[in-house]
């Protein structure tokens, strides 16, 4: 079975060193596994049962369309309120455990590798009703309306439900797509992208979308900007609009990762 990367938690013991790989800079941020300890965890209203990590919020300045969490339920666990803004959609991907997801009064049982889009207004809620821990990503956006166009309807699926597509010309770079790319109503895509060991994006990407890059498996070498940065499992990289990327893959597994981005809307011309 597939396993997806999660957050470790827990405190390191007094042995550790404190000097970490994290950076944040104007253009981009990397916050690799380690930093997501017990002690940074945040406890959110109308939910029981809960913790989580935030690695992402909107800042002035730097990247600013969407919020990412990592979210972790103990038994029984969830929320039946668990979003306070009615404009904002949510994508969902399971990592570990078992969830029972409502969307508008409809069920539906998420397992890991699990994937829900909830459009915004809609009425969801969510519980662990497994004997063990859950874990799961969640990414928020505000929901950016287009003349012509009504918003998504909710959807369910999964990672082993949807082929990988592959890049031109190459068998070692494909990008798994749960929204078709030329469906307008959505605002922004979540997508799993998959290197095989060696495979690597040739050349400096840059580009007006925003990023939110959690690892799932394997290791690479990632270009952010002007730097170099070693990744693997758990790690995540926050990308600013235009910050220079690219990627080789190392290690002798495939490097995956949950991938964040705004699309098919005109930029805002108000500051």
């Amino acid at each position: 079975m597939t396993e997806y990367a999660f957050p470790p938690g827990g405190l390191p013991d007094q042995s550790h060193s404190p000097e970490g790989r994290a950076i944040f800079t104007p253009s981009y941020a990397f916050l690799p596994a380690d930093t997501m300890r017990d002690i940074v965890t945040s406890f959110l209203p109308g939910w029981d049962g809960m913790r989580c990590w935030i690695i992402a919020r909107p800042l002035s300045g730097f990247a600013e369309t969407f919020a990412q969490y990592a979210v972790e339920l103990q038994h029984g666990g969830g929320s039946d309120t668990p979003e306070p803004d009615e404009n904002a959609q949510a994508i969902l991907f399971v990592a570990k455990g078992s969830l029972r997801l409502s969307i508008n009064g409809e069920p539906h049982n998420l397992d890991p590798g699990s994937y829900a889009y909830i459009p915004p207004q809609a009425h969801w809620t969510l519980r662990n009703m497994s004997g063990e821990i859950a874990q799961f990503h969640w990414i928020r956006k505000r929901y950016v309306p287009a003349p012509g166009l009504r918003a998504p309807d909710p959807f369910v699926t999964s990672d082993a439900a949807v082929a990988p597509t592959k890049m031109p010309d190459t068998d070692l770079w494909a990008t798994t797509r749960f929204v078709e790319p030329t469906d307008l109503r959505h605002d922004c895509h979540v997508n799993i992208v998959t290197f095989q060991p060696g495979g690597l994006i040739p050349f400096a990407e840059t580009h007006v979308m925003e990023h939110g890059l959690y690892v799932l498996q394997g290791t690479a070498r990632y270009l952010l900007n002007t730097d170099w940065v070693d990744v693997g499992p758990g790690d995540f990289m926050w990308l600013r609009a235009f910050c220079p990327q690219a990627c080789v893959a190392t290690g002798d597994e495939p490097f995956r990762y949950l991938l964040y981005k705004d699309v098919n809307r005109h930029p805002s011309l108000c500051l």
